[in-house]
């Protein structure tokens, strides 16, 4: 037996859901209910990991705790090996929805859990009522992590920039978009139609700014192939949040048609036809293969397809 084998038969793979409730909560009392056990029970679990890491992990801090920079650095790997583990486990000969409790993590942006979130939730509440869903949001910091944590996760749903050359991948389209500009119903552009001339000149609201010379994220990437090197007054690490920063301003941005009207009306904003033809939107589940012959994860692919069917079927105008 290797010395890793052995490592691994002497560890207490319990202590893995304590320490991601642990980092999840940063509170004892309540990660003690996630696990199911008492807070005393809890506490020892802690002294444990604090032993076995040298490090206090969560420190107190006024009325609650912080993570230490071990414990920020754990957060992540944490996450990915549970998820691994109860894909793992849960995988059997046979699925049934409406009785199971298996959780599943898909990975998506903002922006994608504005177009999906709503009919997501109400296909769990009504197929599969006890099982859970845990929803992470890709941050641009984690863009590059996207091949290795489509392994650890049921699922990522993105566009096919980011995971079309990896190995041992699959996908399936879900829905379509397409880029439109947006600005202040105050704006100065009026009821003009939008320029290249304009997009040059106008100060801009940019999600994931990055300078040239990097891997571009979706927007910095569009503007790019429009000859366009914007002006960027406002830079955030978030699609949701451009509406209302563009609000009341006379910035412009480049968001997905779907986001636009949802937030228009919110924000009293115009939603303008982007000059050019920007290239249009894919967005797809990615899965790695090894999932293929899991029942669970069969029945997660179909009801995400379904759900693109329906988004299909209402595309915006």
């Amino acid at each position: 037996m290797s010395r890793r084998t052995t490592q691994l038969a002497g560890l207490d793979l319990n202590l893995l859901v304590v320490l991601r409730e642990l980092l999840r909560e940063r509170n004892v009392t309540r990660a003690a209910e996630r696990v199911g056990v008492s807070q005393p029970a809890l506490s020892a679990a802690l002294a444990r990991l604090r032993r076995h890491f040298e490090d206090d992990l969560l420190v107190r801090s006024g009325r609650g705790y912080v993570l230490t920079p071990l414990a920020r650095q754990l957060t992540r790997q944490v996450e990915d090996v549970c998820a691994a583990a109860e894909q793992l486990f849960a995988t059997g000969s046979s699925f049934a929805p409406d009785t199971s409790v298996r959780e599943f993590t898909l990975l998506m942006a903002d922006y994608t859990l504005t177009v999906i979130g709503q009919p997501l939730a109400e296909l769990f509440e009504r197929e599969a009522p006890r099982a859970r869903l845990r929803i992470r949001l890709v941050r641009e910091s984690l863009s590059a992590d996207l091949p290795r944590i489509v392994r650890f996760v049921d699922g990522v749903i993105a566009p096919p920039i980011e995971l079309e050359e990896q190995p041992k991948l699959r996908s399936a389209e879900l829905f379509r978009d397409e880029w439109v500009c947006v600005v202040w119903a105050g704006h100065e552009l009026g009821d003009a139609a939008l320029t290249l001339t304009d997009l040059q000149r106008l100060d801009w609201v940019v999600p994931y700014h990055r300078e040239p010379g990097v891997a571009l994220p979706p927007v910095p990437r569009r503007l790019a192939a429009l000859g366009i090197a914007p002006r960027v007054a406002l830079s955030v690490e978030s699609y949701q949040a451009v509406p209302a920063l563009v609000a009341g301003t006379h910035r412009i941005a480049l968001v997905q048609r779907r986001l636009a009207l949802e937030f228009a009306e919110r924000f009293d904003l115009r939603v303008l036809e982007c000059p050019g033809e920007p290239e249009g939107i894919v967005e797809s589940l990615w899965w790695h293969d090894d999932l293929d012959p899991d029942p669970a994860h069969a029945w997660l692919r179909e009801a995400l397809r379904g759900i693109g069917e329906g988004l299909r079927d209402h595309n915006p105008g």
